[in-house]
């Protein structure tokens, strides 16, 4: 069995909030004296609340760790803490090897150096020698497009070209253990996915990787293990599709809101989830049976839209965009709206889906992004035995054969 190379017991993070900064010139404060003695006297109130609170964990050498959970839940305070960014308030940490995180836009490089110069010197932390450094260093900069830029101050970057690099260092440079926040969110799609790929290439080379990350399908084609926490403590660890599964059942509950994956103006109107309907199914989100199917995705709304647009997209694992469609013009009261879509049939390979919805009062975003839990589907594979020729769709079919044989010479009869 492999040894552990994180561990964590008890750690706990305690913030204060409501502590106004006082700022201005003695005239000033004598000023507000004069104005409101009381009020200037009186101490601004202290709230104390708990990030993290009592959290124990363990990350053996070569492990995949995932942690989910809502935003504000506590997973970038704890990586922060297991950074040595954030001192823990109670309990304690240890972590064996080189470490290189990835936690937000700006950790790690120094703003008036260059590109070129930032990598060698995150490469210089790691331990790594000149050589060692040069022999990644096209690689570096080819994965992160940024070749006209190398050599310009990273304070002069875009928040994309920043990422960009600071992903192809941390994924390049070989740390023996990666901690890797939802900061790819800020690349476009492509380049999500060219990361999710370098990060899947990482992990069977043998490095420990600790990744926070909203996309579930990520997670399960990734992580050997997730962690929920919600609320500052660990609500579930374990088997990676158990614990999502039931993240995912929990998030979609009617009421609740979207998750950060999600973007739009969430305060006028939000998908609470979706699920397949009917007396036929076992499950409201998985098809395990070649039949007709009716999907039910439900909208809330707090207020009136004359003139809404509504769209979907169906996207397989890999992203590919399977099915799309869209309707205008809708007149839609405040309250609770189930959008309805019968399909005589989804040809669709076993595997994992999402469903991608979006809603629009006119021009104006309201809610957009990919609805949880995912959509499995547990139907058998109609295709070619061979991955070569198995194709996007499952279609159902009979094969036989009619052997006709045609003669030759003919006899006359009689």
């Amino acid at each position: 069995m492999s040894t552990a190379v994180i561990r964590a017991e008890g750690l706990g993070k305690r913030y204060r909030r409501g502590m106004a900064e006082t700022r201005g010139t003695l005239r000033d404060a004598l000023t507000n004296f004069a104005r409101a003695p009381l009020a200037a006297l009186r101490r601004p109130k202290q709230e104390v609340f708990w990030a993290l609170k009592d959290v124990s964990l363990e990350v053996r050498d070569g492990e995949v760790l995932g942690l989910i959970g809502r935003n504000g839940a506590g997973k970038t305070t704890l990586l922060k803490i297991l950074s040595r960014i954030t001192r823990p308030t109670t309990g304690w940490g240890e972590i064996r090897g080189r470490v290189r995180s990835l936690l937000e836009v700006g950790t790690g490089f120094h703003g008036e150096l260059s590109g070129r110069e930032n990598t060698y010197l995150s490469g210089s932390i790691l331990g790594m020698s000149k050589r060692e450094i040069d022999r990644k260093f096209d690689e570096i900069v080819a994965f992160a497009e940024i070749e006209k830029f190398i050599d310009t101050p990273v304070k002069h970057y875009s928040s994309g070209m920043y990422v960009r690099l600071a992903f192809a260092v941390a994924a390049h440079l070989e740390p023996e253990i990666l901690l890797v926040d939802e900061v790819l969110a800020v690349g476009d799609i492509n380049f999500q996915k060219k990361c999710l790929g370098k990060m899947g290439e990482v992990a069977r080379g043998g490095r420990t990787i600790v990744l926070v990350s909203h996309q579930m399908n990520a997670m399960r084609r990734m992580c050997h293990r997730v962690v929920w926490i919600d609320d500052g403590q660990v609500r579930q660890n374990g088997n990676t599709h158990e614990v999502v599964n039931v993240y995912e059942a929990a998030m979609s509950k009617d009421g609740e809101a979207p998750l950060g994956s999600r973007v739009g103006d969430h305060s006028r109107g939000y998908f609470t989830g979706w699920e397949i309907i009917g007396p036929e199914n076992t499950s409201p989100h998985l098809l395990d049976s070649v039949r007709p199917v009716t999907v039910r995705f439900t909208l809330k709304l707090p207020e009136r839209i004359k003139r809404g647009k509504h769209g979907i997209a169906l996207f397989n694992a890999e992203r590919q965009l399977l099915w799309g469609w869209a309707a205008y013009e809708l007149d839609l009261e405040a309250g609770l709206h189930d959008f309805i879509y019968r399909f005589p049939l989804l040809p669709l390979k076993p595997g994992i889906y999402t469903w991608n919805v979006s809603f629009w009062d006119r021009e104006e975003l309201i809610d957009w992004g990919d609805l949880t839990p995912e959509f499995h589907v547990a139907i058998p594979s109609f295709q070619h035995s061979l991955d070569v020729w198995s194709g996007l769709l499952n279609l159902p079919s009979e094969f036989t054969v009619h052997s006709r044989s045609t003669a030759l010479t003919s006899r006359p009869s009689g």
